[in-house]
């Protein structure tokens, strides 16, 4: 044997008696959870939440993958959709709205839960307090407490003589919601109407009441259950002529009059930053809810045609987005 074979040979021995803990150990791929409701959770939305988590050395299909288990605007459909989840083992669960993150929390106390577009945290039991959550719950509320007090003034202006005006709620998420409006209905001299409306199963009965109290407006707080629905919503807010306001902007394109709020692409492009710090190894209880800081007003002039409403200019000019068509 020449020194070149030799030489391969060791080369070839070296290789094979390597010790153990020098050979590459597979990389974990962790396994996030998407809860949610269709169309306005769907996976078109996740696409900044994907690009957010490649800018951090995560590549779905590489060391991350996303299963998404959406309701199709069934609420009654998410403990179950959440017990899958859990029983999927996944790593994290991201949750769209209030009803997907209760549904989540009740399934598990365990597995880490973000969740983004709710209205009120703290107030839904989700989260000790804002600066620490506690538990296994963190995210992004969706509308800073303050703001529904200024759907009321946009409808003062679109309908001065408004002094009645209903508002569709869930009891169950929109208590501190709903003690924000109450003084700022007092100010403004507007009686106020609360209608429970938890489910699509009752919007024919909820609309039934507006009709029957002859109220002059109608606001819609965030559910996104219903919000599946926006387009029953407009048309029969439109039959009632009745300018409406919501916090979803995506529901004005479906036409409701109006939407004041954050938007929900927003924080979704803000969710990597909990993601991965989750993952790298941070606690959600230490991890404090961010509320938002900007807010859009969006006005449909088809719906205010059809309401026979013209629009204030200033009102206009101070709008992010008017639909026309």
């Amino acid at each position: 044997m020449n020194k070149r074979q030799l030489l391969a040979a060791g080369a070839l021995g070296a290789a094979l008696w390597a010790p153990p803990a020098l050979a590459q150990t597979p990389r974990k791929v962790h396994r996030i959870g998407w809860l949610g409701t269709a169309p306005y959770a769907g996976s078109s939305a996740q696409e900044p939440f994907v690009d957010g988590m490649r800018e951090r050395g995560w590549v779905v299909g590489g060391n991350f993958t996303v299963e998404n288990l959406y309701s199709e605007g069934r609420s009654e459909r998410l403990p179950a959709l959440a017990t899958e989840l859990v029983q999927r083992k996944v790593d994290l669960i991201v949750c769209a709205g209030s009803a997907s993150t209760a549904a989540a929390k009740n399934a598990t106390a365990t597995i880490p839960i973000v969740f983004y577009f709710v209205g009120d945290p703290v107030g839904s039991g989700f989260v000790a307090s804002l600066a620490r959550p506690g538990g296994n719950v963190t995210g992004l509320g969706g509308l800073a407490l303050g703001a529904q007090s200024k759907h009321l003034e946009l409808l003062r202006e679109v309908a001065p003589k408004a002094s009645r005006i209903a508002m569709f709620v869930n009891s169950d998420l929109h208590a501190k919601l709903r003690a924000d409006i109450e003084p700022a209905a007092r100010r403004l001299g507007i009686t106020l109407r609360a209608i429970e409306l938890r489910s699509p199963s009752e919007i024919d009965a909820a609309f039934a009441t507006t009709a029957r109290e002859r109220v002059d407006a109608l606001l819609i707080f965030g559910q996104p259950g219903l919000y599946a629905h926006s387009a029953r919503l407009a048309r029969m807010a439109i039959e009632q002529h009745l300018p409406t306001v919501t916090p979803l902007e995506e529901a004005t394109r479906e036409g409701v009059l109006m939407s004041y709020g954050s938007r929900i692409i927003d924080d979704v492009r803000r969710l990597p930053h909990y993601v991965d710090r989750i993952l790298n190894g941070a606690k959600p209880s230490e991890l404090p809810v961010e509320q938002p800081t900007r807010f859009y007003l969006t006005i449909n002039l088809r719906t205010a045609k059809a309401l026979g409403l013209v629009i204030p200019q200033a009102l206009l000019l101070r709008a992010d987005q008017v639909i026309e068509r």
